[in-house]
C-alpha cells in the first residue's frame, strides 16, 4: 500500500461514530447494517478518499468534528447521541446554510455516504440496479421504462452554426 493510501485508510477512524450517525440520518436504511456491512461502506469511502489530496481528507475530518461540536453546543450531546429528528434538523441547517463552505461540506459528505451505500452489491441487488458496460443491449430481456432515442456517436456529429449566425 502506498503512503497516500495508508494515510487515507485512517480518515474515518477518528470520526467513525459521527460518520455512521450522519450516514444513518442521510440513509435511514443504514441503521440496519451489521458490522461487516459498515466495514464495506467505510472501505468504499476510504478507497474514494485515497485519491484525494491530504488537505481534503483533513477537511472532511474537521467538518465531521464541526458537526459534533454543533450538536454539543446546541443540544449538549454529541451528534451520534441525538434523536433522529434532531440529527436531521442539524444536517438540514448545514445543507441550507448561507455559508457556501458549510453547504459544500454537507454535499460532499452526503455524496460519500451515498457512494458507500449504493456501491454495495447487496444494495444494488435490493433496488434492482444492474448497470452493464454495454447498456441495455447487454441485458437481454430488459428494456428501459422510457424508450430512449438513438444516440449519434460523437465522432459522427457535425458542428452546425446556429441559424442567423455568421460562420
Amino acid at each position: 500500500m502506498n503512503p497516500a493510501a495508508a494515510s487515507a485508510s485512517a480518515v474515518l477512524r477518528p470520526v467513525r461514530a459521527t460518520f455512521r450517525a450522519v450516514a444513518k440520518t442521510v440513509v435511514p436504511d443504514m441503521a440496519a447494517l451489521d458490522e461487516a456491512a459498515w466495514t464495506r461502506v467505510e472501505a468504499i469511502v476510504e478507497r474514494a478518499l485515497a485519491d484525494r489530496p491530504a488537505r481534503m481528507r483533513r477537511q472532511l475530518v474537521v467538518y465531521m468534528r464541526l458537526i459534533d461540536g454543533l450538536a454539543l453546543a446546541r443540544h449538549g450531546r454529541r451528534f451520534r447521541s441525538l434523536e433522529a429528528d434532531a440529527r436531521q434538523r442539524l444536517l438540514e441547517r448545514l445543507q441550507d446554510s448561507r455559508v457556501l463552505l458549510l453547504r459544500r461540506g454537507f454535499w460532499g459528505l452526503r455524496t460519500l455516504v451515498y457512494m458507500g451505500w449504493y456501491a454495495q452489491p447487496s444494495t444494488a441487488e435490493a433496488i434492482g440496479y444492474g448497470a452493464a458496460k454495454g447498456g441495455w443491449a447487454a441485458r437481454p430481456g430488459l428494456t428501459p421504462a422510457t424508450p430512449l432515442p438513438d444516440v449519434v456517436p460523437a465522432h459522427e456529429l457535425v458542428s452546425r452554426p446556429e441559424p442567423g449566425r455568421p460562420t
